[in-house]
C-alpha cells in the first residue's frame, strides 16, 4: 500500500520526478524547447510542501507539490504520476492531500495549470471541485495551457512575508 511522505524540496527523489514529468510534457507537446514555467522546487522551503508517493520498499510513484503564489493562495505544482502507476488513484491522493494542506496553512483558494491535452488531468482537476479559471502568470497568452481554481472556503489567515 503506497503511503505519502511530506519531504524536503532538496530532496533528489523530487527533483527526478519533476524532471520525468517534464520530459514526458514535452514530448507530448512536441515541445524542443526545454524552456517551461520558471520553477524551482527549492523556493518552496517555508512556504509550501512537497509530497511524494512511495511503495513499501521505497520505489517512487506519484509527486504533488504547494507553491505560495500570493498572500491567500497556493499553487498545485508539478503533479505526477509514473506510468507503470497509473490508475491507482495516486494522483487524486496527493492532490486531495495538498487541498487539505492548503486549508491548514490557511490559504483561501488553489489554483493550478495544466494543458489541453491531459484529459486524465483535466478529468482529475474537475472532480476534486476545480473550476476554469483566466489563465494567469507565465500563462497569460499560452492557448494550449487552461488555468483552474479552487476556493478553499476558510478565511485567509496569511500575510506576505
Amino acid at each position: 500500500m503506497p503511503v505519502l511522505i511530506d519531504v524536503p524540496p532538496t530532496d533528489q527523489r523530487v527533483i527526478d520526478l519533476m524532471n520525468a514529468q517534464q520530459r514526458e510534457l514535452r514530448a507530448l507537446y512536441n515541445d524542443t524547447d526545454e524552456r517551461t514555467e520558471p520553477f524551482d522546487p527549492t523556493t518552496l522551503s517555508g512556504e509550501g510542501c512537497v509530497l511524494l508517493a512511495v511503495e513499501e520498499d521505497g520505489a517512487l510513484l506519484a509527486c504533488g507539490a504547494l507553491k505560495r503564489t500570493e498572500p491567500d493562495t497556493a499553487e498545485v505544482k508539478r503533479m505526477y504520476t509514473v506510468p507503470g502507476a497509473r490508475g491507482r488513484g495516486l494522483g487524486r491522493q496527493i492532490l486531495a492531500a495538498l487541498i487539505e494542506r492548503g486549508r491548514e496553512q490557511g490559504y483561501a483558494r488553489l489554483v493550478l495549470e495544466t494543458g489541453d491535452l491531459q484529459a486524465e488531468a483535466l478529468h482529475l482537476y474537475e472532480s476534486a471541485g476545480f473550476t476554469r479559471i483566466p489563465n494567469y502568470g507565465y500563462y497569460v497568452g499560452i492557448e494550449n495551457s487552461l488555468c483552474y481554481g479552487l476556493p478553499l472556503g476558510v478565511q485567509a489567515t496569511r500575510t506576505a512575508p
